[in-house]
């Protein structure tokens, strides 16, 4: 029998015997917990241990790390190296490895109680939903999965399996974004009827696959792949340029999606789109996204709240040929933002950066950074005159971070700041523009979201439901 089919029954009977549980209160609620007292150490896997996983190692180190998952030997080796010089308290000995997180849930899994998800876009579903079904809580960075199918299905897990989860977008545990919306819901500035975001990030290329190079020493490439359509080796896809890719990544909007439109999806009641478009592009081909992009989102009325066009904007300014050759672990260059942004620092004098956020209501505006970060009213004797407005939202507890208030909510059974309930939806808006970038300039993207259904483009559906990889299925 082989170990595939071997995981997959037990992943089955597990799931089964934690229906079962959470109807007849066998096992504590929300998971099955190695100790369910709220002063006791967690068990806590990382899959994906290096680049943005090393925030998920430091709070990992906060309660019991039993296990560190990455394919790639000097990842691991470089983070548990991490730990001793940092976390001296942490006995590293003690610390499982391993390069593929199927193994690691067959071997360990009644050791783990939690499990941060740190590996490229295309793994997310299948690790988030492996750790559900075994009632671990899971903290997955964003975006929450690759295609809107896989996000439907572990928001759906997350509720039968009664587990604590969190996405990784930092930004939503913070004061600013609470800020944010309470001006608009104070009415500071009206009726929002339009907005605009942008990061200070490039994803994308020109030109097709790759020549195939091989696979440096220590690197578990099938591992990589895992769930994708597997394809040779090459340094611009492991370990940073994936998210350039339509196989494996979700562009730049993927990227900080999740991040600077979090304040409008949450400030302005957003979920389902009637449409969306992309209304410039530069670059792409059939294996990379376009290079610079701006996006628009129709919203239809929500309740008192009229309908609303959303804006992204990513990349950079100039010609193709000269986003090719920037170098995407440190661009150089203009960033790509709207022209609003432009008229409101020469009108006011209020510097915007790189990245952040504008709302254009009918009694005025408000701006804000990178993760919503200092929102204001402007001008400025505006934002004087109508000073800060009234707390309506709870805050994180003092001393916690995003990761550490996930760890909180494991303990204590209250949901976390941006569990999938809610950053599934928001993940289901940033890969709507994914599709949008897939159908390119002037061909509005028509979605049914009851059906989950593109109507105007039917082709676009197969990102919709995404293939998995034999012994990789999202079952």
């Amino acid at each position: 029998m082989s170990q595939h089919f071997s995981r997959r029954k037990f992943l089955k009977k597990a799931a089964a015997v934690a229906g079962a549980a959470a109807g007849a209160s066998l096992f504590p609620t929300p998971a099955i917990l190695a100790d369910p007292s709220p002063n006791s150490k967690l068990g806590v896997v990382v899959i994906g241990v290096a680049n943005q996983g090393i925030p998920s190692v430091y709070a990992a180190c906060s309660e019991r790390v039993v296990a560190m998952v990455d394919v790639d030997e000097k990842h691991l080796a470089d983070t548990t190296k991490w730990i001793e010089e940092k976390h001296p308290d942490v006995k590293t000995s003690s610390i499982q490895t391993f390069f593929d997180y199927r193994k690691m849930f067959d071997k360990i899994h009644k050791d783990v109680d939690a499990v941060f998800i740190a590996a490229p876009d295309h793994h997310h579903a299948v690790a988030s939903m492996i750790a559900m079904k075994l009632g671990k809580h899971v903290y997955c960075e964003k975006p929450l999965a690759h295609s809107i199918g896989e996000v439907r299905l572990l928001m759906e897990a997350a509720k039968k399996y009664k587990v604590m989860t969190q996405l990784g977008n930092q930004g939503h545990s913070s004061e600013s974004i609470r800020v944010l919306c309470e001006y608009v819901w104070g009415g500071a500035i009206g009726n929002v009827t339009e907005t605009h975001s942008w990061a200070r990030t490039g994803r994308g290329g020109i030109g097709g696959r790759l020549p195939a190079l091989p696979v440096p020493a220590g690197l578990h490439w099938d591992e990589w792949i895992g769930p994708a359509a597997y394809r040779d080796y090459h340094e611009k896809l492991h370990p940073k340029l994936w998210r350039s890719w339509w196989e494996f990544g979700d562009g730049s909007i993927g990227d900080w999606g999740c991040h600077n439109l979090d304040g409008i999806f949450w400030a302005l009641k957003l979920d389902q789109p009637t449409s969306v478009e992309a209304i410039e592009q530069v670059g792409g081909s059939e294996e990379r996204y376009p290079l610079r992009n701006a996006v628009r989102w129709n919203f239809p009325a929500r309740g008192n709240l009229p309908p609303v066009k959303v804006h992204w904007y990513d990349g950079f300014q100039g010609a193709v040929e000269t986003l090719a050759k920037l170098d995407e672990n440190n661009p150089e260059g203009e960033h790509n933002r709207p022209a609003l942004a432009d008229e409101l620092e020469k009108k006011y004098g209020r510097k915007l950066g790189d990245g952040g956020v504008i709302l254009v209501g009918d009694k005025g505006i408000l701006v804000a950074g990178n993760y919503c970060g200092s929102p204001r009213l402007v001008p400025e004797e505006k934002q004087k005159a109508y000073g800060k407005p009234p707390h309506v939202l709870d805050r994180i507890k003092k001393g916690l971070t995003h990761q550490t208030d996930f760890l909180r909510s494991c303990k204590d059974g209250k949901t976390a700041s941006s569990s999938f309930d809610y950053s599934g939806r928001l993940t289901e808006m940033v890969l709507l523009g994914c599709l949008a970038e897939r159908a390119g300039v002037g061909k509005p993207v028509v979605w049914d979201g009851k059906k989950m259904e593109v109507t105007s483009h039917p082709e676009l559906n197969r990102m919709v439901h995404r293939q998995f990889r034999k012994g990789w299925e999202l079952v």
